[in-house]
């Protein structure tokens, strides 16, 4: 696995990022499966949040066995100083550590929110404060939707974030507003030597259910699928080879997996190989041949 310097903070990161989003909605016995997959690809970042249901608490075995092997990153969705430290203080617990490398203000998309976080008294405060005590290392943050590119730009004019994280896949950037955005987010990251991370790369659309069968139950393996990703991923390996090739093709860029783990094998195996951007002719080609759609327009599907 190609490693990466992780922006200022001087770690050298795998290039693809372990999204532990899906393991806190599994037993414990099937998060044990994922680890060695992690260890056999040279995985040593890992990005979970204490909303992802017991994810925190289903890598702590991991973390316990393997002290150290892994950058750890946790997210916390609070806004006031508070309530943010609070949170914190619950992911270490239940984490089992006594700090995180990376704290990141989860999906600071709302002006409101944004407004609260970065006043006296916010999160941004509470966690400045959490680092001067050596609860976290450095502090990022986080988004969804064709609005985050621009807000992240904001965010950096108001605080210096160690880290941003943000959809980035080929059909997010054929629109042109929003590709406008994440190149001047991009330009401004490299200058500061602000790591920057992406998610959504193994996106196909979201989910499109038919009427459910006789007696209005679903199948399970349709209830599974909606627990371990709120999009539909790409379940084709050579698409999703592609799609990870085409994060991965830009040096600056760490991918973060998909919260739907058992895409995780395909996704290593690409980023295994070479990571040369594929044509945009080849992925216009599994657009077509995967019925790919937009996950996000900038309006109602934002809302998520």
């Amino acid at each position: 696995m190609e490693t990466a310097t992780f922006g200022r903070t001087g770690h050298s990161s795998s290039r693809v990022v372990f999204g532990s989003a899906g393991v806190g909605f599994v037993s414990q016995e099937r998060a044990d499966e994922v680890l060695p997959l992690l260890l056999a690809h040279g995985v040593n970042h890992i990005d979970t949040a204490a909303a992802y249901g017991d994810a925190e608490l289903r890598l702590a075995p991991w973390l316990a066995a393997h002290p150290g092997e892994f950058f750890l990153a946790t997210k916390t969705g609070d806004r006031t100083g508070a309530e943010a430290r609070a949170s914190l203080e619950r992911s270490l617990e239940r984490l089992g550590v006594d700090k995180v490398d990376l704290i990141q203000l989860h999906n600071l998309v709302e002006e409101d929110e944004w407004e609260v976080a970065h006043a006296p008294g916010g999160a941004v405060e509470a966690l400045v404060q959490a680092r001067e005590e050596g609860l976290v290392s450095h502090i990022g943050v986080t988004g969804h939707g064709l609005r985050i590119a621009r807000m992240h730009l904001r965010s950096l004019e108001r605080f210096d974030y160690d880290s941003v994280l943000f959809p980035y896949n080929f059909l997010l950037l054929r629109d042109e507003g929003y590709r406008s955005d994440v190149e001047e987010l991009l330009e401004v990251c490299a200058a500061r030597q602000v790591a920057v991370q992406t998610i959504k790369s193994i996106a196909r659309r979201r989910w499109q259910r038919h009427a459910p069968r006789g007696g209005g139950e679903e199948r399970e393996e349709e209830r599974e699928d909606e627990r371990l990703s709120w999009y539909e991923p790409l379940t084709d390996q050579a698409a999703i080879a592609d799609a990870v090739r085409f994060v991965l093709g830009c040096p600056q860029l760490f991918l973060v997996t998909s919260s739907d783990f058992r895409r995780l094998p395909a996704a290593l195996s690409a980023a295994d190989g070479p990571t040369e951007c594929p044509a945009d002719e080849s992925m216009l080609a599994d657009v077509e041949a995967q019925t790919m759609l937009p996950i996000f327009d900038g309006k109602e599907l934002d809302r998520i």
